[in-house]
């Protein structure tokens, strides 16, 4: 997308304001934005759209190239922005580049806050060098937003020179009591953080440290639902009323069945299925070997039945609609659930159904395989994981295993002699 300069009056006597403007086609409106340089309409080349006196030792021609500098920042923005909202995929509109240039122009009073622009240039970087899938693309977008609505309602402008300990214990503030972060949360938000400013200090937009010492939080294991081979034979068995429903309760029993993320769904086709098996190369990791994923009778069933072209929909409406499958197919018992938040561990009574997302289904494929005794080299080469640890923060322990494990454990005969 394409931005130019026009004069604010073309045929004034003195200096009139000069304008950056670009057209949205999508809209069907023109963006224009003042760049608070003005100019005598004179001194400017209206071919070109820019100061006509450049060269020369004149304080004329000097402002001219003053002038001309600024306005190049604007362009260069504009260009960058647009450029940043298309690669991410966010919706390119007139408000929300106006406010991405508010944030950069009018709300810097010294005009030298290059957080942000840092940030953009950030993204591009890593994009543009394919460092990033889409599922962290969107992670860092999400902390751009986070850091902007903590300067809104903080009234903590965010400089390089103010990322300080008095940011840190602001911004924790912020996301633990505010946005209610637990502590897993809070502390991949400060990492993404982390890792901007680190980058930045590299590469020459900060000299300061202290962000070094923001510390995360203790990552805790929360208690998750994972289902047995009964509940998805139980959710097979159900009908609904509408194909909607149907559709989004295949989509979840086969990644329970296959332990694939949400994610990798969307990568299979009749063409990377050999033997019934599923040959799948990350997204994750360009390095990694090709994942064989065996499918069981019922994920076959499952990809013949959609002609191998799994009935995907956005992630968020998937979770949304699957609490309504498992709503119909009475999971309604109260259960608890715990998260931490800081030290204060918070419980909460809720339907079973609530607690259930598209990342129960890995869960459950990892769990079912773990309760059968499968080793965790095993299971970890189907699901992807490197990391043992991070496989078996998936496993989940259910109350009859712990009962079955105390009964076998300490099955001591009970002697006969009557106890008096």
């Amino acid at each position: 997308m394409r931005s130019t300069f026009n004069l604010k009056e073309k045929n004034k006597d003195g200096e009139t304001l000069i304008y950056l403007k670009a057209y949205f086609k999508d809209e069907g409106k023109k963006f224009v934005y003042s760049t608070g340089e003005t100019i005598n309409p004179n001194e400017w080349d209206f071919k070109n759209r820019q100061p006509n006196n450049l060269t020369g030792r004149t304080a004329k021609a000097h402002r001219q190239r003053v002038i001309k500098s600024q306005l190049d920042r604007y362009s260069n923005f504009f260009s960058s922005i647009t450029d940043l909202y298309i690669n991410t995929g966010q919706e390119l509109t007139i408000d929300a580049i106006r406010n991405e240039f508010d944030v950069n122009f009018k709300k810097v009073s010294t005009g030298k806050n290059k957080f942000y622009e840092a940030y953009n240039e950030f993204m591009v970087y890593k994009m543009k060098n394919k460092e990033w899938t889409t599922s962290t693309i969107k992670r860092y977008n999400n902390i751009k937003n986070i850091l902007k609505e903590f300067e809104k309602e903080k009234k903590y402008k965010l400089t390089f020179n103010s990322i300080t300990n008095k940011f840190y214990t602001e911004f924790t503030d912020f996301c633990m009591n505010d946005k209610r972060h637990i502590n897993n949360t809070f502390s991949r938000n400060v990492g993404l953080l982390k890792t901007f400013m680190f980058w930045s200090l590299k590469n020459g937009y900060t000299y300061k440290t202290d962000f070094i010492n923001f510390k995360k939080k203790p990552r805790v294991v929360t208690n998750q639902i994972a289902l047995k081979k009964e509940d998805l034979e139980n959710l097979m068995q159900q009908e609904f009323k509408t194909d909607r429903l149907e559709r989004i309760r295949d989509v979840f029993v086969f990644s329970c069945v296959t332990g694939l993320r949400f994610g990798e769904l969307k990568l299979i086709s009749r063409s990377n299925i050999t033997d019934d098996s599923l040959l799948l190369k990350e997204e994750k990791g360009a390095g990694k070997t090709t994942r064989v994923i065996p499918l069981n009778e019922i994920a076959l069933f499952l990809l013949r039945k959609y002609d191998y072209k799994l009935p995907l929909i956005a992630n968020q409406k998937h979770n949304d609609y699957i609490k309504e499958v498992f709503k119909i197919a009475g999971y309604t018992d109260d259960v608890e659930k715990t998260t931490t938040k800081g030290k204060e561990v918070i419980r909460e009574i809720m339907p079973f159904y609530e607690r259930v997302s598209s990342h129960t289904a890995r869960r459950t494929f990892i769990t079912m395989m773990k309760r059968k005794g499968k080793s965790d080299k095993l299971i970890a080469e189907i699901t992807g994981h490197s990391d043992m640890k991070t496989l078996n923060q998936y496993y989940q322990v259910s109350d009859d295993e712990i009962k079955e494990a105390i009964k076998d454990t300490f099955a001591i005969d009970i002697p006969l002699k009557k106890v008096e």
